[in-house]
């Protein structure tokens, strides 16, 4: 049978376990002076080593070796790793949470050790034992004969009563740093003969939040799909849209007032399964989390999560106003608690990011404002006739009318100098460099992330293929990531044409080189040629 990878690579030894060197110094200098304490507590959260700390432990404590400890070679270490040592008793305390339960326990410190030099209980998810079960533990757990070693594990420390904390040498789990995530991961897919690219390993990484098993349960779903080669898109086609990427990208589409499209991405969100209820719930705690890194310095006692998404999100807080967090926090509790009673809780969701759309569209307007003055005088001045009839209406209908009037003859040329510079601001921009395709389409990104923190899942799963004097063509793998690229259309367009200093139409291939046009691309194509918006219907 087929044994998970977070199961078949479990560390067997200190040196192998990831992120926990704190914790690892602590406890192999008392396995090696013999001042262990008689009781641990191992907080932390979900699939950072605690429970496989726990093991190493009782390993280090039975150890047959005469050199470091655990060896994981000699016959208790063995046992203790195959879960056959009777001196070693593992209890989860949420399924065994009452006191008769504990009083079992209790009674069976009284015996000493069957096979091995030490006795140790591994109490799992203590925090779920009854009130009354704490109680009947307390006095076996101050005092346990000198063979036996009890250690706790929870997640939810600040469940555990007082009584319980003071009798137990405290220990707290980190979570592991992404690089260190992707390293021992790389080391895993080396050994089972799996090529995972870096990108692929950094999406998974971020996406389990710095616990080692949520990374490789993931890692384990990407190679089951098929396949010696797993590559960035392969990962965002087993993920979908999760994480903390969902609600950067909701937040920036939002803050920019583009309703339609944050519209279009939720209902993508929400067509991989995502919960509407908890969707809300989860956005709003990603508000709050813009919040506490906007005043705090170190959030990390304040925000559950990585230490790379802390600083994701404070990057998305630095472009926000408080006026904007304060607002989205308002707006989506108010969401939250009417969709506790309602049948249709994603229109309110809907409605909800639409009022926050609107909020925010007084500043977002400002490239609208500019494009449409653009357009509106190169089609007007195609008539010849209609040259003198717009100067009285331009007069009529700016708000600067009275300033003016005091110099009429000064009108006409006014435009032609507000037109002038912008054609000399864009012949100023650096040549293209044409040679290195893969150069151009990264340097691009680096004004991109300052509009759309998330825009960086465009350069990990798509490339730019080729480039002529009329457009450039980007290759994408995926229906997801297409639709990404399409979304972003207008900014890709804009950022290349800064780069290069000519306005390019883009092109997106998928699947094989020199697919066929979608409609969307033609629509675009004719709208550059014509000159005019082509609806598709």
């Amino acid at each position: 049978m087929y044994t998970a990878l977070y199961r078949a690579y479990r560390p067997e030894t200190f040196e192998e376990l990831l992120g926990q060197d704190h914790i690892v110094r602590i406890l192999k200098n008392q396995i090696a002076e013999g001042t262990t304490s008689h009781a641990y507590l191992f907080s932390g959260t979900r699939g950072t080593g605690k429970t496989t700390t726990a093991r190493l432990l009782a390993k280090g404590l039975n150890c047959e070796s005469e050199g470091v400890r655990p060896c994981g070679e000699c016959r208790a270490c063995k046992a203790i790793a195959a879960g056959n040592f009777l001196d070693v008793v593992e209890i989860d305390a949420a399924s065994n949470r009452g006191i008769d339960d504990v009083r079992a326990l209790r009674d069976s410190v009284n015996y000493p050790p069957a096979e091995g030099r030490h006795k140790v209980y591994i109490v799992d998810e203590v925090h779920m034992l009854s009130p009354e079960a704490f109680n009947a533990l307390l006095k076996t757990l101050e005092e346990p004969p000198e063979y036996v070693t009890f250690i706790l594990a929870t997640t939810e420390v600040q469940k555990l009563p007082a009584t319980i904390l003071s009798r137990c040498l405290k220990l707290d789990f980190k979570r592991v740093p992404e690089v260190t995530l992707m390293e021992g991961m790389k080391k895993i897919c080396a050994d089972i003969g799996i090529q995972v690219t870096d990108n692929a390993l950094r999406i998974i990484a971020a996406n389990a939040d710095g616990s080692v098993r949520d990374g490789l349960s993931i890692l384990d779903q990407c190679i089951s799909g098929g396949g010696s080669t797993v590559d960035a898109p392969d990962v965002l086609e087993f993920l979908g849209a999760s994480g903390e990427e969902v609600f950067l990208h909701l937040t920036d589409l939002v803050r920019q007032g583009q309703a339609a499209e944050a519209l279009q991405y939720l209902g993508e969100v929400l067509a991989d399964g995502k919960d509407v209820r908890q969707m809300i719930r989860d956005w709003v705690n990603h508000y709050r989390n813009l919040m506490i890194t906007r005043y705090i310095r170190d959030p990390g006692a304040a925000i559950n999560l990585s230490a790379e998404n802390i600083d994701r999100i404070r990057e998305q807080s630095a472009g926000l106003a408080p006026e904007e967090i304060n607002r989205g926090i308002l707006e989506l509790s108010k969401a939250m608690n009417e969709a506790r009673w309602s049948t249709q809780p994603r229109i309110l969701l809907e409605l909800a990011m639409v009022r926050l759309c609107q909020a925010n569209g007084s500043p977002a307007p400002t490239p609208v404002k500019e494009a449409v003055p653009v357009a509106a005088p190169t089609k007007k001045a195609a008539p010849p006739a209609e040259a003198p009839a717009p100067a009285p209406v331009k007069e009529a209908v700016p708000v600067a009318a009275p300033t003016k009037k005091a110099a009429p003859p000064a009108e006409a040329p006014a435009p032609v100098k507000a037109d002038a510079p912008a054609p000399a601001e864009a012949s100023d921009d650096a040549p293209p460099p044409v040679n290195d395709l893969d150069a151009l389409w990264d340097s691009i990104f680096t004004d991109g992330e300052k509009n759309i923190s998330s825009i960086h899942l465009i350069r990990i799963s798509s490339r730019l293929a080729k480039m002529d004097e009329e457009s450039f063509t980007v290759h994408v793998s995926g229906a997801i990531n297409r639709r990404h690229v399409e979304r972003n259309r207008q900014l890709l367009e804009e950022l290349m044409e800064k780069r290069t200093g000519k306005r390019r139409v883009m092109r997106i291939e998928s699947g094989d080189e020199g697919t066929e046009p979608t409609v969307e691309e033609a629509a675009a194509n004719a709208e550059q040629l014509l000159g005019t918006r082509v609806t598709i219907e």
